[in-house]
């Protein structure tokens, strides 16, 4: 069998990460932090980068976790400007409250979005550097 695609980008393998399996696990465990923080946070990055995501947008839910806890953050209609970005991060948020065990789980999730966060922005700004004039 011929096949006319490719390998697969990294940016394509991220994105097929399972990022609430690493929530589930990642939030409450140490032993699958490292993978929530690492490429948990890689592929949420890019997955919210193709679906237009600015940095600012993940950082203030950030912000909503940490003042209302994620299931307050969950239960908003829209976390974030576009329907189907909003869709992907409250699944991954609602995901994300029925882990948590503890308050250093809700805490530990928002830093993982701030982590998103700077992940996307160094995206964002990675292309712009090498767009040209």
């Amino acid at each position: 069998m011929v096949n006319d695609r490719g390998p697969r980008t990294d940016d394509e393998v991220l994105a097929a990460t399972d990022v609430p399996t690493l929530l589930r696990h990642g939030l409450a465990r140490d032993t699958f932090r490292t993978a929530l923080f690492g490429d948990g946070a890689i592929a949420a990055a890019v997955t919210l980068d193709r679906l237009g995501v600015l940095p600012r947008s993940v950082t203030y839910v950030a912000e909503i976790v940490r003042a209302g806890g994620l299931a307050y953050a969950a239960a908003l209609p829209e976390p974030l400007p576009s329907r189907e970005a909003s869709a992907c991060l409250r699944d991954w948020l609602e995901t994300a409250a029925q882990a948590a065990q503890a308050p250093e789980d809700e805490t530990r999730a928002a830093r993982w979005l701030e982590t998103v966060a700077e992940i996307l922005g160094m995206r964002r700004a990675s292309r712009g550097a090498t767009a040209g004039p």
